[in-house]
């Protein structure tokens, strides 16, 4: 779900992306995903955005569509356990934190590959 208060608020006070992801601490890519819906922002990055734009949280917060799945046969690899290859449903902040670093982490893998495929032209 886009957050388009978000997005016009941010516009209209000529803020750009950039200056929004590093008020939350990440890449300018990854805050555009979160702009758009793609990556869930979360409640510690809405509060420091409503402080930064100066405005209550209530006038720029959309809530998120829990559309994250993660397919992956070897989620849990403890011994003796079975994974079924498909996890959608996460309760608790620190399933969603791993989830929100994993996503990280794998945009980042994702523009260190592009940049090494740059650099064999």
């Amino acid at each position: 779900m886009q957050k388009e208060k978000l997005r016009a608020i941010r516009k209209q006070k000529g803020y750009t992306q950039q200056q929004i992801a590093d008020i939350i601490a990440t890449d300018v890519s990854n805050y555009s995903r979160k702009e758009s819906g793609d990556v869930r922002i979360f409640k510690d990055e809405w509060e420091k955005i409503s402080r930064f734009l100066d405005l209550p949280m209530e006038e720029i917060y959309e809530d998120d569509e829990a559309k994250t799945i993660i397919h992956n046969p070897v989620f849990n690899d403890s011994p003796g356990s079975y994974a079924t290859g498909s996890v959608t449903n996460f309760n608790g902040e620190v399933s969603l934190s791993i989830i929100k670093n994993l996503q990280e982490y794998i945009e980042l893998l994702k523009d260190e590959v592009k940049k090494l495929k740059e650099g064999k032209k």
